[in-house]
């Protein structure tokens, strides 16, 4: 009987291993977001900042998994993106419409279905949706934009939403938002069940402050230029982004150097950060070409060094979950909200349907299932984001979502042949904070059609109506527009035809803003009387920010 125990025990041990393991066969879920973080940024994605900035962390997915080169947000600003990955939901239906929008409990569709599917979930870091993020298990949230330093969290406890706060004094938000992470792994995390933890960096948002261990990183490299930060060319761009001959070529988008008197990183910067320019830095003693030198190469220092303390707070967030044995035992994805021009065209921010703005870098990573070293084209919506994780934890989405899984693309599926053919984009904070005028488009895999009709909500504080074409093919980088090139009608007929039909696929039939819908309409066949209209609006448009900033007013209310 003595030699029976531990026979016994042994056989129980190994039931409780294979009981362990079967339960291990549904993987753990970390989502992990930063905010801005252009795919360009990315050393992975073999930009022209790759050699000089590389993020070894970030790359280490692309190695060991698979590196997605058109995924695309349909408004590319932070509680919209946030919004439409939450729900599965294209603004227009889940409301988010720009940064007053907010995702309320009970309707927080991707935490309420993990938990239906029986996982622990949490949400660290930042939220951006206003309300409580109540439908997750665990939260500690940054409210709304949050401080890059000494950040304030918002947890769950005995007081109403936002009343009860942890602190960590002297910590960069980067590192607060990781070790939070990492304890919850450690200590707070039901082990009887797998996890879906949405870990969300504030960083690289503008403005750009990164912990002070990275004030020397890159402080003596020139970093690289994109060419048209300095020459746009006569065929970039409309009178949409132009004006009429080129009259508000000053006023449309916030600039790197001089263009925009209202709003510069040249007027911003050097107040912000007086180091990254020469001591006693007056531009009234530098040329406009130095001066956009100078205030791009402190931009991109800057956030650049926020990106590299996103990276190795990666380093440190993986290396735990190594340390828990569950590393190969997780899908792990890492995406931003949205992406940022750096320089290009000589703008700033996000908010444009420009490549750099509109694409989303996306790598994920699971061995099980996921092909290392993976490099996949299809087209990709962030609405698509929610229904692809619930698919790899085995659930289902429920009727509301509007995206479709690609789980299948990930594991290295062939395409389905009723994959779409374009991914929908529109943006409607008209001329808010950084100057973009509304619009909405389309983007295939060869072609980009953007409609600027240039108004806000209300139809009004109208800017000039105009489309753009762009061949994603032999011009990557849009510098020519297409849309009056000869023999490219058919093209064009053809795409706002599909733009159309994706209008009401996607459910965007304007009810919602009726009087911009209006002007939606007004302008869409772009006819000669439309063409001369769009000139006298960019006259009229032109006098009325003329009037704005003699009257002193920078911040008007637009949207």
């Amino acid at each position: 009987m003595i030699r029976l125990i531990p026979a016994l025990v042994i056989a129980f041990i190994c039931t409780a291993l294979s009981s362990s393991q079967a339960d291990d066969a549904r993987p753990n879920v970390l989502y992990i977001m930063s905010d801005d973080h252009a795919a360009h940024a990315i050393s992975a994605y073999g930009g022209r900042l790759a050699t000089v900035a590389r993020t070894p962390n970030i790359d280490r997915l692309a190695n060991e998994g698979a590196l997605f080169t058109n995924v695309f947000c349909t408004n590319s600003i932070c509680s919209p993106s946030r919004a439409c990955i939450l729900t599965g939901q294209y603004n227009h239906v889940n409301g988010a419409f720009d940064l007053a929008g907010s995702v309320t409990p009970g309707k927080q569709m991707l935490a309420i279905e993990m938990k239906k599917a029986g996982y622990h979930t949490a949400m660290i870091g930042k939220w951006h949706l206003k309300e409580e993020p109540a439908d997750f298990d665990h939260y500690c949230v940054l409210p709304g934009q949050g401080s890059y330093h000494d950040p304030v969290f918002r947890v769950r406890g005995d007081k109403p939403w936002g009343k009860n706060t942890i602190a960590f004094p002297g910590m960069h938000s980067s590192d607060a938002i990781t070790d939070q992470s990492i304890a919850w792994l450690k200590d707070g995390w039901d082990r009887s069940q797998p996890f879906f933890l949405m870990h969300h960096f504030k960083a690289p948002h503008d403005y750009f402050d990164n912990a002070p261990r990275y004030d020397n990183y890159l402080a003596d490299v020139e970093i690289p230029e994109p060419k048209s930060l300095w020459s746009r060319g006569t065929d970039f761009g409309s009178i949409a982004t132009r004006g009429a001959n080129d009259e508000l070529v000053p006023h449309i988008g916030t600039s790197i150097g001089s263009r925009n008197p209202r709003r510069s990183y040249l007027i911003d910067l050097p107040e912000i950060y007086p180091k990254e320019f020469p001591e006693n830095f007056d531009p009234a003693k530098y040329t406009d070409e130095q001066n956009k030198h100078f205030a791009y190469q402190a931009y991109l220092r800057k956030y650049l060094r926020c990106v590299k303390g996103v990276d190795d707070n990666l380093g440190r967030l993986f290396a735990k979950l190594e340390e828990l044995g569950q590393l190969d035992n997780t899908v792990i994805i890492y995406t931003s909200d949205q992406g940022f021009m750096l320089g290009e065209h000589d703008y700033q921010d996000k908010r444009w349907m420009f490549e750099e703005s509109q694409r989303m870098p996306f790598l994920i990573r699971y061995p099980a299932t996921i092909k290392a070293g993976s490099r996949i084209d299809s087209l990709i919506e962030n609405v698509d984001f929610a229904p692809t994780l619930l698919e790899f934890v085995g659930a289902e989405a429920p009727d509301s979502v509007q995206g479709r899984s690609f789980k299948s693309i990930a594991t290295g599926q062939p395409e389905p042949e009723d994959w779409r053919k374009a991914v929908y984009y529109r943006y409607w904070m008209h001329m808010a904070h950084h100057d973009n005028p509304a619009h909405v488009g389309i983007r295939t895999k060869n072609h980009k059609l953007v409609y600027y009709y240039g108004c806000n909500y209300k139809g009004g504080y109208q800017t000039p109506p105009g489309w753009e074409l762009y061949d994603m093919v032999s011009d990557p980088h849009e510098t020519r527009n297409l849309i009056d090139a000869p023999g490219m009608k058919q093209t064009v007929d053809s795409l706002k035809s599909l733009l159309a039909e994706t209008r009401e696929a996607v459910r965007d039939d304007g009810s919602h803003h009726p009087a911009c819908e209006k002007i939606v309409q007004e302008f869409w066949d772009y006819d000669a009387n439309d063409r001369q209209r769009a000139i006298e609006i960019s006259h009229e448009f032109l006098k009325r920010r003329q009037s704005e900033l003699e009257q002193g007013q920078r911040n008007v209310h637009t949207w």
